[in-house]
């Protein structure tokens, strides 16, 4: 989503949950809203690696996640993908990982994360802190497809650099064509 929609989304959020007609499933609004800080001029961005696998399923629920085969009867331990509650469930959980980060230097979506920093120092302890998380979380990412000390990335479909985000030219190229 654009920032402009981001922070509509986030302005109706609040409303509704004014309201009463909705409520928030951790108690805490984490809504993300990808206004990036104005100057920021180094970037990262991690792509995680087979990050659903890191969830395991509760025991009551793993015989609901059966699958048969010619082979036999399976079911998964862990969180697979294509189940209706996958993507909630994984990004709900990154959003937990990283919930004091987001919107401050990190930006999380389903399994990439953009750190953006306005420094080379500042960028030095975002970059520290977020990859310690995820050494504590024991979350892995696909060391080929990461990008560090860049300023500026490709990131779901924009450019993200110290002018701001704008749609990824390539993007167009491929609607145009």
């Amino acid at each position: 989503m654009a920032p402009d929609e981001l922070k509509e989304l986030k302005e109706q959020l609040t409303d509704l949950l004014d309201k009463g007609f909705i409520r928030c499933l951790h108690r805490v609004l984490q809504c993300c809203s990808c206004e990036i800080k104005t100057g920021a001029s180094f970037f990262s961005k991690i792509d995680l690696k087979s990050s659903y696998h890191k969830l395991r399923v509760k025991k009551s629920d793993i015989r609901k996640k059966a699958l048969k085969t010619r082979y036999g009867h399976y079911e998964f331990v862990v969180l697979s993908f294509g189940l209706s509650n996958a993507l909630a469930t994984f990004m709900d959980s990154m959003n937990r990982v990283f919930k004091q980060y987001l919107d401050l230097f990190v930006i999380v979506s389903i399994d990439d994360i953009l750190i953006y920093s306005r420094s080379e120092k500042e960028y030095v302890t975002h970059l520290s802190v977020i990859l310690q998380n995820l050494k504590d979380c024991q979350i892995f990412n696909k060391f080929s497809k990461c990008e560090f000390w860049i300023h500026y990335v490709a990131f779901l479909g924009h450019v993200v650099s110290n002018k701001g985000i704008r749609v990824d030219s390539q993007k167009i190229e491929a609607v145009e064509h």
